[in-house]
């Protein structure tokens, strides 16, 4: 007898409720969440931030390399980074997936339990959503709710000439990480026996699979007393997103080359495949970490910080988007970044 449980057992409903078990509420706002027509919130004096992203199977993930507990993280993390971007605080969350006949409970449970974990992690409900077949594949779509004051809120088109351009964390390991990841999938269809090769390739690898939105950095600027004049999250590549808030703001930006942050495994892993790291920087994406402007004001407080690199600055719109070098010469960027068709 098998020790999978078809979906086709428990139903839908089954489903719901065995995924509505482990679903702890934790936010006042939630009034309502599973378990109705519709979820309940209640909002005082504050103005509600909505995100939504989609993950395709064999477009956006490939379960050949990617558990399915990753990937239920990954599809959390990236929608609340969309919300860190917004300087505003994730509160809620909604799920619909759609999954092929392939698939059992105790998979859709799996995936469940990384959405689970990243609730817990950014301490977000999980509200509802909806369950379906698919003929294509599995589908997850995550909608994020968030909630800031007005005056806190951070959009794309408030940066400032003279403004400090800075960047989260390191740039490139998601993509390197995908790299690796599509080599040793190569390598075990040709020889199904092999073990993969990913010694001392673990942290561009858990890039790609389960990236982490940079709430801890939201959270820091704001007891710091700094808040950004605009600001995006990194998902289609820096140059991609850099061209986002100089074409908003209507200003241009100059970045130095060796400012920008890159892991030392990643480098290696550009050298190895002969891939230009700075074109895995400027161009990789999916790194979620958040790029924002805030005024030079703040440069004695963020210059040494551990987690956010200075590496550049706002300039009038006429000069362009621009990379610099040590030795003094100007490049005009190019956005290369991911396209969606």
């Amino acid at each position: 007898m098998s020790e999978y449980t078809p979906l086709s057992e428990v139903g839908e409903f089954g489903l719901i409720r065995k995924i509505k078990e482990k679903i702890e509420l934790r936010n006042e706002s939630t009034i309502k969440g599973i378990g109705d027509d519709a979820a309940v919130l209640e909002l005082k004096e504050k103005q509600v931030v909505v995100s939504s992203d989609m993950l395709l199977e064999s477009v956006h993930f490939d379960l050949t390399f990617c558990p399915l507990k990753h990937l239920g993280y990954k599809a959390v993390a990236v929608n609340v980074s969309d919300i860190a971007a917004m300087n505003a605080k994730p509160t809620q969350i909604t799920v619909n997936i759609a999954v092929g006949a392939r698939f059992t409970l105790e998979a859709v449970e799996e995936l469940y339990e990384g959405i689970r974990l990243a609730c817990d992690n950014y301490k977000v409900d999980l509200v509802g959503g909806d369950t379906t077949s698919s003929r294509a594949g599995l589908v997850i779509s995550v909608t994020a709710i968030g909630e800031a004051a007005p005056e806190e809120i951070v959009y794309r088109n408030g940066a400032k000439v003279n403004d400090l351009v800075c960047v989260t964390g390191d740039l490139g390991g998601a993509y390197m990480g995908l790299q690796i990841l599509e080599r040793e999938k190569q390598a075990f269809m040709a020889n199904p026996d092999m073990q993969p090769e990913l010694e001392n390739k673990q942290y561009i690898v858990g890039r790609q699979l389960r990236p982490e939105a940079r709430m801890d950095v939201i959270y820091d600027l704001k007891e710091r007393g700094i808040k950004p004049t605009s600001m995006i999250d990194i998902s289609d590549g820096l140059a991609s997103e850099l061209f986002h808030i100089c074409s908003q703001s209507k200003v241009g930006a100059v970045v130095y080359k060796d400012n920008l942050p890159a892991d030392p495994q990643m480098l290696e892993t550009a050298v190895e495949f002969n891939i230009d790291p700075l074109t895995c920087i400027m161009n990789g994406g999916e790194d979620y970490e958040l790029l924002f402007t805030v005024p030079l004001a703040a440069y004695d407080e963020l210059k040494n910080h551990p987690d956010i690199t200075i590496i550049g600055n706002i300039t009038q719109e006429s000069e362009g988007v621009n990379l610099a070098t040590k030795s003094g010469q100007v490049f005009p960027l190019k956005a290369q970044g991911w396209s969606h068709f």
